[in-house]
């Protein structure tokens, strides 16, 4: 393919810049670890096959003609239709990767899409991990530089996600810079998604992942066609971040790393929010102190957190399911109630529990302004425990479980996905040798074994 812009370091634009690094080799470590977040990925998209979203959109992918792509316990069906559902349903859960500094969701967005074009083009392991490496890269990079402005309004997940979709299907395409750089002008001149559905009892999130995902995609195959896309969507006087992120940190796109950034990706082992996780781990931490006969004895929880976890996480009567995955009080009633946070503490008929409803009442919150100032580098909590008898029991996170200063093992991960398959209905049976095939996929495995495994899937 022709180079259709020119490219000097002079005049090369954010994505043009961009563009460029993405075309570096992907080296055996990121591979590995994209391998363990396809895992990860995997396992929350089958957990949420039993839910209604996932019914609602295989009744539409199902009544459409097949294709090449797997889609989700529906059969083959084209990239497009595939990505409706795989694109929607790695966030259901609330259980899918972070990036914290980015404030969003790399794998629920650029994994499908890697997976999709990797099957329509015969693509092998190492192409279809490239192709993740690399979206997660383009992915975080854009969202780090959207700044905390963007994000109060905006879904970084879907905004930014678009621009990692279009560079993971660039990479299986195995499109030169410039092509790229014309993926990403056009995925970003459509991307975005707003918060407006957290206040409503809407499924509209995983959506705006879908059609990040699919917006990404199409970008991909415009630019295969010769396609030109607006090379300055992001720095632009009209571009990305003038309409949408008065605070962007555009030097961010295009800063030195020491290593691919799919490497400071999170991953979550519990199922809720994020913003909740710290505050979850140090609520099980001041438990330790604390025998079980004495749990009764407490009056009150206290909880100090980050600005951002306030505003999404304070829900003190949460009504539904997605409630209880945003709501901070119950997230530690639940653990006071059942212990070790379970999928089955985060359903609608917990949240009507008597006795979560009455730890509920118990926990308190407020904001913590050195939390507030380390965020989003890291996402802080302290909780203290008020007993009858004077005692109070402390404990503080910088960082939750499954950050890189705190991270899952891969047997962790393994665990966590079999757990999740299982909620969804998939047995062990068939998730343990799905979930070997993928781990296998960074030495070299077979990609048909994994796509055959998949289709499985009903």
């Amino acid at each position: 393919m022709t180079s259709r812009h020119a490219m000097t370091p002079a005049a090369a634009s954010l994505t043009e810049q961009l563009a460029q690094r993405l075309q570096r080799p992907v080296d055996d470590a990121a591979r590995q670890r994209a391998a363990l977040l396809l895992v990860d990925w995997l396992g929350c998209a089958l957990a949420a096959l039993r839910y209604p979203l996932a019914r609602q959109l295989r009744g539409i992918v199902q009544a459409q003609p097949a294709g090449a792509v797997v889609a989700l316990g529906t059969g083959r069906r084209s990239v497009a239709d595939a990505l409706l559902l795989n694109g929607a349903l790695g966030n259901v859960l609330e259980m899918d990767d972070v990036h914290r500094g980015a404030i969003l969701h790399p794998g629920p967005v650029v994994i499908p899409v890697a997976l999709a074009v990797a099957q329509v083009e015969g693509a092998d392991a190492h192409a279809l991990l490239d192709a993740v490496v690399r979206g997660y890269e383009a992915t975080i990079r854009v969202g780090r530089a959207l700044g905390r402005g963007h994000y109060r309004y905006w879904h970084p997940t879907s905004t930014a996600g678009a621009f990692g979709a279009a560079a993971a299907a660039a990479s299986v395409l195995r499109l030169p810079a410039d092509a790229v750089a014309d993926a990403l002008g056009n995925a970003g001149s459509r991307t975005g998604g707003l918060w407006q559905m957290r206040h409503e009892p809407v499924p509209t999130k995983s959506l705006h992942n879908a059609e990040a995902a699919r917006s990404g995609w199409l970008a991909a195959q415009l630019a295969l066609a010769g396609v030109r896309g607006p090379r300055r969507i992001l720095e632009g006087e009209q571009g990305l971040f003038a309409a949408t992120a008065l605070d962007a940190m555009p030097d961010k796109v295009v800063a030195e790393e020491a290593d691919w950034l799919i490497h400071s990706t999170s991953l979550k082992p519990w199922p809720a929010c994020r913003h909740a996780h710290p505050a979850i781990d140090a609520m099980l931490d001041a438990l330790e102190g604390l025998a079980l006969a004495d749990i009764a004895q407490i009056q009150h929880v206290q909880v100090r957190t980050y600005a951002e976890a306030l505003r999404f996480c304070d829900r003190a009567q949460p009504q539904t399911e997605l409630d209880a995955k945003f709501s901070l009080q119950h997230a530690l009633a639940s653990i006071l109630a059942y212990g070790r946070p379970q999928l089955a503490h985060y359903t609608d008929e917990s949240c009507s529990d008597e006795d979560v409803a009455h730890w509920r009442e118990r926990v308190h919150l407020a904001e913590d302004t050195a939390c507030s100032e380390r965020f989003p580098a890291h996402y802080g909590a302290t909780v203290v425990l008020h007993l009858a008898d004077g005692r109070q029991l402390e404990a503080a996170r910088t960082d939750a479980c499954g950050d890189p200063e705190c991270p899952m093992s891969a047997d962790e991960v393994i665990a966590k996905a079999l757990a999740l398959a299982q909620w969804g209905g998939v047995s062990a049976g068939l998730a343990q040798p799905l979930f070997g095939q993928v781990r296998a996929l960074s030495d070299g495995g077979s990609l048909d074994a994994l796509n055959t495994i998949l289709a499985r899937v009903s």
